[in-house]
């Protein structure tokens, strides 16, 4: 399978291939630190351009993961990648405890060791679930989320798509968490949180607004801000932020 990154989560990725034995089977790919060398702990093939990761799809199958931490990458990385025929699948830790009656994970979902589903749950295309994140029943996750290490979601909690759960943060039952939005280490959200909203305390309490990217964003006074990373348009109007 084909890791999409070669630093830090592409890395903790391999080690789930590793307990599973299968470890030989994998490559990675990175097209933007040049200085990574073409091998990854002297074992591990790293591509550096489309033209590799086509060769690579042709011999070994067309499965990928995606070893990036952004959601917003990720997302990217998920397009481009099935753009050059690639398959997007899911990498799932087997000291990962999933329920055995109505759990839904879906495809390109990375979920790690201790992570724990119980049952009447679902996480949508490509979240990540870190280590001993707990998602209890009939809670939720939207697509591309991601549940940092120790986070918890309580009965009924629902994070919405590309929105980032901080670590050991605890959502309470029947909150839902908006798209793009951050919460916080450690924070305890107790009420309903809207799109694009910054997260942080116990209880959590809005310290701003956030971009698609996770960059903080600056309005003026007449409402608008730009994303440092993307140079995307937002708009603040009546505690709503919208992407123009």
């Amino acid at each position: 399978m084909l890791i999409v990154g070669a630093g830090g989560f592409a890395r903790e990725l391999l080690e789930i291939f590793q307990q599973k034995g299968i470890a030989d089977q994998v490559g990675f790919y990175d097209d933007v630190n040049q200085n990574t060398g073409k091998l990854l702990f002297d074992r591990f093939p790293i591509l550096k351009n489309e033209a590799q990761a086509k060769d690579f799809f042709s011999a070994h199958g067309n499965a990928f993961t995606i070893g990036i931490g952004n959601p917003a990458l990720r997302y990217k990385m998920h397009q481009k990648f099935e753009g050059l025929g690639g398959k997007l699948n899911s990498v799932i830790s087997s000291k990962a405890c999933l329920g055995s009656f109505d759990v839904s994970i879906g495809e390109g979902c990375n979920i790690l060791d201790g992570a724990t589903f119980s049952n009447s749950t679902s996480a949508g295309i490509g979240c990540i679930v870190y280590y001993n994140s707990i998602i209890t029943h009939d809670c939720s996750l939207g697509k591309f989320a991601q549940l940092s290490p120790g986070a918890t979601l309580l009965g009924g909690a629902k994070v919405d798509d590309f929105t980032v759960v901080g670590s050991n943060a605890t959502i309470l039952p029947n909150v839902t968490v908006g798209k793009h939005a951050m919460i916080g280490a450690a924070s305890v959200v107790t009420k309903h949180i809207p799109d694009f909203a910054l997260m942080i305390g116990n209880p959590a309490r809005r310290m701003g607004w956030v971009s698609e990217f996770g960059y903080k964003l600056l309005f003026d006074k007449t409402g608008f801000a730009t994303c440092e990373y993307s140079g995307d348009k937002y708009f603040l109007e009546q505690d709503k932020v919208v992407k123009i």
